[in-house]
């Protein structure tokens, strides 16, 4: 399929800088697949569209400090972003993307503040080099410190709210630190919500995926085949197993909250034939034609055009459906993208 399918107009002013008032009031846009009506509502009504019996799957993962502003020990400014640490004892080695108006030498130093620095230890390509961090006292430490939320770069604001994006850039379920972007479906949810969801006797089960930059890669094949997925962490226990093997026995639905949670169930099913405990690096990448063997059900945002996370929402619900509720979406003046508003998938 072209790319271009994947593409539309998005007024500037309908992509969300801030967060919702409260997580659980963003605005709910309803597609049922079957008959391909279109309802409006708002989050905290989820649970008026979904059964005793359901299951929601949700994505652990904890957003970490990952961004940090320094400069080259040569002159110049550096922005950093932490990708993933390299277990070896006694070193903080990490692969990181480095942005600088010229890129760093293998073997220069990098300068965070007067307690933290770099070397780099080697160029690996594509804006990625290997850094290997000095620094007192614990490395995790002085990250809290020095480091920033990864917030996106289409989230533009005339002020900064730091404070307000460690709190908001996360879900009130995450607990494992490992990603750099958020798993933004599960922002709408509160312990109010989930409370009221379980009153219903719909329940909730956990999978961690470390969302890494291969979930918003910009896809630059024309023809959508040829783009690969890089893969991801990921871990799914046994309780969330056979949480899934009962709702699925017991005729009820999986709910997957998110792109990523999604991918992780389909991954695991296409691995092992079926939903059990495993963990690894998930590479699937879902476009229309191909099959959703685990879930029933999909919450997520309005995503980018010509992004992997659409094209993945368009396999699941169809591409036309999908276009027709992205227009009337922009229409109505929802919030796009990660601070945005939420669509439920049924």
């Amino acid at each position: 399929m072209d790319l271009k399918e994947f593409d539309y107009e998005l007024p500037e002013s309908l992509i969300a800088a801030f967060p919702s008032r409260e997580r659980e009031g963003s605005r709910l846009l309803v597609i049922r697949r079957a008959t391909g009506e279109i309802i409006h509502s708002v989050f905290s009504d989820l649970g008026s569209f979904l059964d005793a019996g359901d299951l929601l799957v949700l994505n652990d993962t904890k957003v970490f400090p990952a961004r940090l502003c320094g400069a080259k020990e040569s002159s110049g400014k550096v922005e950093v972003l932490l990708l993933e640490r390299f277990a070896e004892a006694g070193r903080s080695l990490w692969l990181a993307l480095v942005d600088a108006a010229k890129k760093p030498r293998v073997g220069s130093r990098l300068l965070f503040g007067a307690r933290m620095s770099a070397q780099v230890i080697g160029d690996l390509g594509r804006g990625r080099f290997g850094l290997e961090f000095a620094h007192d006292g614990e490395f995790s430490e002085q990250l809290e410190t020095l480091g920033e939320p990864p917030l996106p770069p289409y989230v533009r604001r005339t002020r900064e709210a730091e404070a307000l994006d460690r709190e908001r850039y996360q879900t009130v379920y995450a607990a494992y630190p490992g990603a750099i972007a958020a798993p933004t479906a599960g922002f709408h949810f509160t312990e109010a919500l989930f409370a009221k969801l379980s009153a219903k006797g719909i329940e909730r089960a956990m999978l961690t995926l470390h969302v890494g930059p291969g979930t918003f890669q910009p896809v630059r094949e024309s023809e959508i085949e040829n783009h690969r997925m890089e893969g991801e962490r990921y871990a799914l226990d046994a309780p969330t197993a056979a949480k899934i093997a009962s709702t699925k026995a017991a005729a009820g639905r999986i709910v997957a909250v998110g792109s990523t949670s999604t991918r992780t169930l389909e991954w695991i099913a296409s691995q092992k034939g079926k939903v059990k405990a495993d963990e690894g690096i998930a590479r699937l990448y879902l476009r229309p034609g191909d099959r959703f063997n685990v879930i029933d059900a999909l919450i997520t945002n309005f995503h980018l055009p010509g992004s992997t996370p659409l094209i993945l929402v368009a396999a699941f619900a169809g591409l036309d459906l999908i276009r027709r509720a992205y227009r009337e979406a922009i229409e109505r003046q929802y919030r796009f993208y990660s601070y945005g508003d939420a669509m439920l998938i049924l």
